[in-house]
């Protein structure tokens, strides 16, 4: 960050830099365990409207089974794969410039949990052969790999340990959003690779247990890593008891980080909902994970993609280096997937 004032940025500069950079939004949510409805999915294209060159795309979370994953997983390849002309299934670091140069949006899946895989240690290369390239560790509440962050966290397991090494071996980046502080941690000491916080802020900016301390910031930028900034009011904050997702929070969030560690570890997560409905059904049913006192009874506000535009303003107008924000916005996790993915093994 450059200290020195200048005039407020127009609005077309900040455009043109998102042109000009390569942009990856690291988590987005499309309606998961859903697997006969892929109606929400042609919105996939405001990725591309607002900028976005990139997009990793959740396909489940939490208690959800193995067969609901893998359902979802497959009804997303199939839908991705007969709409070839407007997006890319990556595999690799170069299909991410291939996509970007054709002017197709790439697409990269996740999974929010180990219980994706349940006691079955194989299905990590399964996963990673569809697409999946990061995986967290545990969904807010504790499972066989380690503690989640609103749950009481007795620490990484000795599965979680088996699992980071499989990850490793297959080229899967290890996610320690929604984990508890005590098991990222543990995690971090166990790992040989960069580590990220795909959706992650900091609890110093705004306390949430969703929130993460500058201990862990740290920890994670000494692995080589980076932390992504979510656009989630609840964990971004609140202005009169009501969600702050304006710009300018957004941007204290990723300056807290940049100034703590540096702007080489920080991106862009903003864990963004596109099917409201399915998320107002979870918050009801699912207590334990999304309970009540935290924040979740009401419905959170959500940074949108479309305002990715106004951010990078609101940045440049800080003083940031154009090319500090062209690391923000993809060169970081870029510099990871060429560092720790591996191509999917063929016989």
């Amino acid at each position: 960050m450059d200290s020195t004032a200048r005039a407020p940025t127009d609005l077309s500069e900040a455009k043109a830099l998102l042109d000009r950079s390569l942009v990856w939004d690291n988590h987005g949510c499309m309606p998961v365990a859903r697997p006969h409805d892929t109606s929400f999915l042609p919105q996939l294209q405001r990725y591309r409207a607002a900028g976005v060159h990139v997009a990793t795309i959740n396909i489940g979370f939490g208690d959800q089974s193995i067969e609901e994953h893998l359902r979802t997983l497959a009804s997303m390849r199939h839908w991705l794969l007969a709409h070839r002309t407007d997006y890319l299934l990556v595999e690799t670091a170069d299909d991410i410039e291939r996509a970007r140069a054709q002017g197709r949006l790439g697409v990269v899946f996740d999974i929010e949990g180990a219980n994706a895989i349940g006691d079955q240690l194989s299905l990590v290369e399964l996963y990673h052969a569809l697409g999946v390239r990061w995986m967290l560790l545990a969904y807010n509440r504790n499972n066989r790999a380690g503690g989640g962050c609103q749950d009481d966290d007795a620490g990484l397991t000795p599965f979680g340990r088996q699992l980071i090494v499989e990850m490793e071996r297959v080229g899967m980046l290890l996610c320690l959003s929604h984990t508890g502080h005590r098991t990222a941690h543990e995690a971090i000491d166990v790992a040989t690779q960069p580590v990220i916080f795909s959706h992650s802020n900091p609890s110093a900016v705004h306390p949430h247990p969703r929130n993460i301390p500058d201990e862990l910031i740290r920890a994670c930028a000494a692995t080589g890593g980076v932390v992504g900034i979510n656009g989630v009011g609840s964990f971004l904050g609140q202005v009169n008891g009501r969600d702050d997702i304006s710009s300018a929070t957004f941007a204290r969030h990723v300056d807290h980080v940049v100034q703590l560690v540096g702007p080489r570890h920080v991106s862009i997560g903003l864990d963004h909902v596109f099917d409201m409905g399915e998320l107002e059904t979870y918050l009801a049913k699912m207590p334990q994970t999304f309970p009540s006192e935290l924040g979740y009874a009401q419905m959170p506000a959500f940074v949108p993609p479309e305002q990715l535009t106004e951010i990078v303003q609101t940045l440049l107008d800080l003083g940031y280096r154009v090319e500090d924000l062209r690391d923000l916005l993809g060169g970081n996790l870029m510099r990871l997937a060429r560092t720790v993915w591996k191509a999917p093994a063929r016989g």
